[in-house]
C-alpha cells in the first residue's frame, strides 16, 4: 500500500499544489498567497533606462504560481493580485499601484500567462526540463502579447517603439528566469515522488 501511494499521488492531472490535502481552506490560502508571492516578487525590480517598464521577479512570479497552483487557482491569484493593485495595494513593481500606469497591461498579461500554464502543468509540462522551459517560453509570449501592446497605446509609441523598450530588454532576463523554473520545478517533483 505505501508503493501505491506516491503512484497515485503524483499521477499525471495533478499540480503541486495538489499534493496538499484538498480543502477550501488550503484553495484561499494558496490563492491569497500567489498573489502575495507575485506582489513580493514585483519588489525587486530594477528600472530600465529608456524604459517605463523595469526589470522586475513579479513575472518569474507570476508563471510560478499558476504552474504551481494549476488554471483556476493560478487565474483566480493573478486576479487577486491585479484587482488589488488596481485598487491601490501598491505591490506592483516598484510599489506602484493602479491600472492607468503604462506597465499594467503586462499585469492583465500574467493573468492570461498564468491560466495557460497552469493548464499545461496539468498535463505535466512542469516535470520535465523541456517542457517546462516550454511552457514558460509560451507563458512568456502571453506576458508580451498583451503586455507591449497596452504599452504602446498607453504611451503612444509606435509598434517598434514599444517592442524596442518594452520586450527586448527583458529577453536575457526571461530566459534566466525560465532556466530556473527549469530547475526548480522537475526538482521539486522529484522530491515530491520521494517524501510520497
Amino acid at each position: 500500500m505505501s508503493i501505491a501511494a506516491p503512484a497515485r499521488s503524483l499521477r499525471p492531472g495533478l499540480v503541486l499544489a495538489d499534493l496538499i490535502p484538498a480543502s477550501r481552506a488550503r484553495d484561499l490560502a494558496l490563492v491569497a498567497g500567489g498573489a502575495a508571492l507575485t506582489g513580493l516578487a514585483a519588489q525587486i525590480s530594477v528600472p530600465v533606462p529608456g524604459s517605463p517598464v523595469p526589470v522586475s521577479g513579479q513575472t518569474f512570479a507570476a508563471l510560478l504560481v499558476g504552474t504551481a497552483l494549476g488554471a483556476r487557482r493560478g487565474f483566480l491569484a493573478l486576479a487577486l493580485y491585479a484587482v488589488a493593485g488596481a485598487a491601490g495595494v501598491p505591490w506592483f513593481a516598484q510599489a506602484t499601484s493602479g491600472y492607468g500606469m503604462p506597465s499594467f497591461g503586462y499585469v492583465l498579461g500574467m493573468l492570461l500567462a498564468a491560466t495557460v500554464v497552469g493548464a499545461l502543468a496539468r498535463r505535466g509540462a512542469d516535470r520535465s526540463v523541456l517542457r517546462t522551459a516550454g511552457a514558460m517560453a509560451l507563458g512568456s509570449v502571453i506576458v508580451y502579447a498583451v503586455g507591449v501592446p497596452y504599452l504602446a497605446l498607453a504611451t503612444g509609441m509606435t509598434p517598434g517603439q514599444a517592442v524596442a523598450a518594452g520586450l527586448v530588454p527583458f529577453l536575457i532576463g526571461d530566459a534566466l528566469k525560465a532556466a530556473l523554473a527549469m530547475g526548480v520545478l522537475p526538482a521539486a517533483w522529484k522530491l515530491a515522488g520521494r517524501r510520497g
